[in-house]
Parts: structure tokens; C-alpha cells; sequence
């Protein structure tokens, strides 16, 4: 399986903030943190940044700049709120997310690419999720890894989507000026341009051992990057309040039998996140977006937190049962909270749930040793016939 890294970077994360509490900012400048005259730049917003306005600068050159601006001073509490609800947002779709800041995290949406039909379409559901529960905009880059997906983030900005494909990293990044590389600033950069290195695509043609004279130990790692290559893992920083997992479907379902089974996909792949972050969940959600955007959540509390996928899987099913089908599916979500430790329950009548759970950590250790594929339900099965048989139809 290929892997996907997405980097989600919001846009002028905090101005953006404040023209949406604001609705009289919206089309201004919007300078925050430049109030104080000996203060710096917070964020500008992108009608600022057409006057000049950037991040880090002095305020008073801000009001030289944009004398007519909003100014206003930063509202940390409310900025972490917010970061918080799209880090839970992220969590939806990924097991673990690595945010470097308020406004930005990395996220592997390696696994997604069995729900969706391509991996922009997972960048699309992040982003349109993030915008409808926030009413804030996100861009965001895929790419085979963290460094190239942070490129990415950047290249589609404001409201962005980029990806960057196997195959085509370095001849992407070959054109972009040497500053671009992660890790160089003013004055790396003037080394690499008294080399003759301009661009990244110069240093990719430049020889470890030259590198080496001028930038020491980090002359491999400046090379690697050049060529798109980075093996760093996801980092988890924070523990989830909720693991969840949804799909938006590019044409509507109606079909009853297949609306479960998507369900039945969902509760799997819920219960496979739960049993590797160790977590059971206690109160389990589905969600329903029919066709013409109206969406519904059903939630109901079990007895006992549970990571195992029949019990997701019925607890759903109960819900939807609650749900009034009048017009086809556009979109269902199976989210996990009331999150707590695993706890082995014993049936003294009954040995089918120690046999369910043993099953589904051996399934569990043959995927991790061997792949996805080695041992799975038959559900998937036919998931990825289906898959194969719409493709070759578009063919």
C-alpha cells in the first residue's frame, strides 16, 4: 500500500477567525497582533497581504503599510478552541495526527484510499468538513511524505488542494527556488547562492561530496529533501476524544443493502483504530448526509466500552434504524468517544466474544507483519471488487 501523507494548513488562521466572529472585517485588511505600535504580526489576512503585510513584521510598518487596516489584538483562547475542533476533525479520518501548530498538522491518510475513488477526493471531505462545522478554509498538500506534503499545502494557497504524485517529485520541485527547501533560511540560502545553487532543482544536480564542503553533516539531508525523499514518521502529540471514520460518496446511495455494508466497512475500520491506540469506545455515532446536504447523528451509549467490530457494527445498525430514509446517501460517518481502556469482559455463558476479540488482534498482527490484504473480512473483499469493476468501467 502506498503511503499518503496530507499536511492541512489553515488559511490565515487567525485573521480568518476574526472576520468570521466579525462579519463587518470580511473584505478588509485584517491585521492581527499589529495593534500595539512597537508589536509585531501575528497574521494578516489576504486583502492585508495585498498592501504588503506579512507575518513577523514590525506593526508600525504594518500601519505604514495599511493605515485604513483592522488591527486587533490576538485572542489565543479562541485560536485554540478552534485548533482544537479541527485536530478533532482530522482525527475522523486518521488514527493520529502529528500538528506542528495552531493552524497546521500532518495527518497519513494511507488507509482512506479504500473509501474513496482517489486520495484528492479525501483532501476534498477534509477540507469541506473543516469549513462546515468551523467556517474557516483549509488548503492542503498529499504527497508520498511529510516534507513533500507541506510543499504541497503551499502551492495551492488560499483554499488549496495540491498533490504531488509518485513519480513526480523531483520534477515538481526542480523549478522552486532554493529557500523553498525546508530547513533553509537567510543564511544557508546565501551559501547555497555563493555555490551557484539557485533552485532545487541546482542541488539536485550537485554532488553529496561538494555539499559536504560547504554544509558539513547536513549536506545528505539537504540532498534527500531535494530529491523528495523523507522516511519521518507521524508523530502523535495528543490523545483523541473520539475516533471516527466517514466517506463521502461521488454519487448518492439508495440501495439499502449497500448503505449497510458501507456501514459494516466503517464499524471495521472504527474498531481496528480503537484496538491500536488500546482505547474502547462507550458511545458510539452514525452519521447520515442524504443528497441534499441535510445531515443527521444518532448516538447511543453501550454498557460497556468496546473495540470490537460486531458490536460498532450493531450499535449502528440500531441507529440507523432511527433515521428516516426519504432520498439517497451522500455521506456516513461511525464515530467511537467516551473513550476508555479495553476492558476483558467474561460471558459465563457464552465464549463468543473472547473468541471475537482474539480473532481480531490475530487479524490485527497478521495485517501489521504482512499488509491490509494478507487476512481480511470479506466485506473488504467485495469493496475491492466493486472498486476494480467501477474502474474498469471508466476504462
Amino acid at each position: 500500500m502506498k503511503r499518503w501523507i496530507m499536511h492541512v494548513d489553515m488559511d490565515a488562521f487567525f485573521a480568518s477567525v476574526e472576520q468570521r466572529d466579525h462579519p463587518e472585517w470580511r473584505g478588509k485588511p485584517v491585521i492581527v497582533g499589529g495593534k500595539a505600535k512597537r508589536g509585531v504580526v501575528a497574521t494578516a489576512s489576504y486583502e492585508a497581504r495585498a498592501f504588503g503585510v506579512r507575518s513577523a513584521m514590525p506593526s508600525a510598518k504594518a500601519h505604514e503599510l495599511c493605515p485604513d487596516g483592522v488591527f486587533v489584538a490576538p485572542r489565543m483562547d479562541v485560536y485554540k478552541r478552534e485548533s482544537a475542533k479541527i485536530h478533532e476533525i482530522m482525527l475522523h479520518y486518521a488514527p493520529a495526527i502529528e500538528p506542528i501548530s495552531l493552524d497546521e498538522a500532518f495527518m497519513d491518510i494511507s488507509g482512506l484510499r479504500n473509501h474513496y475513488p482517489s486520495v484528492d477526493a479525501v483532501g476534498r471531505a477534509i477540507k469541506e468538513e473543516i469549513r462546515e462545522k468551523t467556517g474557516l478554509i483549509a488548503s492542503a498538500g498529499i504527497a508520498p511524505n511529510k516534507f513533500l506534503a507541506k510543499m504541497a499545502s503551499d502551492m495551492g494557497k488560499p483554499d488549496g488542494l495540491f498533490i504531488i504524485p509518485y513519480g513526480k517529485e523531483i520534477e515538481i520541485l526542480a523549478p522552486l527556488p532554493i529557500r523553498k527547501l525546508w530547513g533553509v533560511g537567510h543564511v544557508t540560502e546565501k551559501k547555497f547562492i555563493e555555490m551557484g545553487i539557485e533552485t532545487i532543482g541546482d542541488l539536485q544536480k550537485t554532488p553529496t561530496n561538494v555539499l559536504k564542503s560547504i554544509l558539513g553533516n547536513q549536506a545528505g539531508m539537504f540532498k534527500k529533501l531535494s530529491l523528495g525523499i523523507d522516511n519521518r514518521p507521524i508523530e502523535s502529540r495528543r490523545v483523541a476524544k473520539s475516533i471516527g471514520d466517514e466517506s463521502t460518496y461521488e454519487t448518492d446511495m439508495t440501495d439499502e443493502n449497500e448503505i449497510n455494508r458501507q456501514i459494516a466497512l466503517h464499524s471495521d475500520v472504527v474498531a481496528q483504530r480503537l484496538r491500536k491506540q488500546k482505547l474502547a469506545g462507550r458511545t458510539i455515532s452514525l452519521k447520515i448526509r442524504f443528497a441534499s446536504f441535510r445531515t443527521v447523528t444518532r448516538s447511543i451509549t453501550l454498557e460497556v466500552g468496546t473495540d470490537l467490530q460486531e458490536d460498532i457494527y450493531e450499535a449502528a445498525m440500531k441507529l440507523k434504524e432511527k433515521i428516516y430514509f426519504t432520498e439517497g446517501v451522500r455521506l456516513i460517518g461511525i464515530t467511537a468517544s467516551n473513550l476508555c481502556p479495553p476492558v476483558e469482559t467474561i460471558d459465563l455463558f457464552s465464549d463468543k466474544r473472547e473468541k471475537q476479540s482474539r480473532a481480531e488482534r490475530v487479524m490485527d498482527k497478521i495485517q501489521d507483519l504482512f499488509g491490509k490484504n494478507a487476512l481480511r473480512r470479506a466485506i473488504w473483499l467485495e469493496e475491492e471488487k466493486r472498486k476494480n469493476q467501477s474502474d474498469e468501467k471508466e476504462k
